[in-house]
């Protein structure tokens, strides 16, 4: 009975955690940038884009697939930022916990 209580009382401060986590990922912002920088991406871990910086000398009507690739490159470069943030942090969370190998949380 012991170990039931203790389980639930770890479920319970687990999740306690993942809110207060949730909280945070909402705050860490990451940048990803394409063309040497010309285009950058700010967002939220949780994928939320903040900011779009495009350097002036991209504003050329002849180029505009050239901006609109270098756009998703850089949303990519901060999405997937974002996600190793994230993960990092659920990393930290989870550390110590006795979870199956390969298991990811959230569910």
């Amino acid at each position: 009975m012991r170990d039931i209580m203790g389980l639930m009382k770890q479920a319970q401060a687990m999740q306690e955690k993942m809110a207060n986590l949730q909280e945070e990922l909402e705050t860490v912002e990451v940048t990803g940038a394409a063309g040497g920088d010309a285009v950058q991406v700010t967002m939220t871990a949780k994928g939320q884009t903040r900011s779009v910086r495009i350097d002036p000398s991209l504003m050329v009507a002849d180029e505009r697939e050239i901006l609109e690739d270098l756009l998703v490159a850089a949303l990519n470069d901060a999405r997937g930022k974002a996600e190793q943030a994230a993960q990092e942090r659920m990393a930290e969370l989870t550390k110590g916990l006795p979870l199956p190998p390969g298991m990811k949380l959230p569910f």
